[in-house]
């Protein structure tokens, strides 16, 4: 399976969106600084996980959740935590 997940950098509270067979591992490659396009905001942590039989889904819908309107309906999704007072 292939899973497009949603990060949140506990730095800047900005979202990441990736996609990955193996989310555990690379929510760890994000957070060991392993990953260029994110080393510069870490920690994070995942807050939304979706699971896709075959690659070719899951890159569908990572790519929907970087533009304007997927940005639009993830907020819509995570309305209850993203308006969650921090800790």
């Amino acid at each position: 399976m292939y899973f497009v997940y949603i990060l949140k950098s506990l730095r800047d509270n900005k979202l990441y969106v990736g996609y990955s067979n193996n989310p555990k591992k690379r929510l760890a490659l994000h957070n060991q600084g392993r990953i260029t396009i994110t080393k510069h905001r870490k920690p994070f942590e995942l807050i939304y996980l979706e699971g896709f039989r075959n690659q070719q889904d899951a890159t569908t819908r990572e790519k929907f959740y970087k533009t304007g309107w997927g940005r639009t309906h993830l907020k819509k999704i995570l309305k209850n935590y993203l308006n969650q007072p921090d800790d």
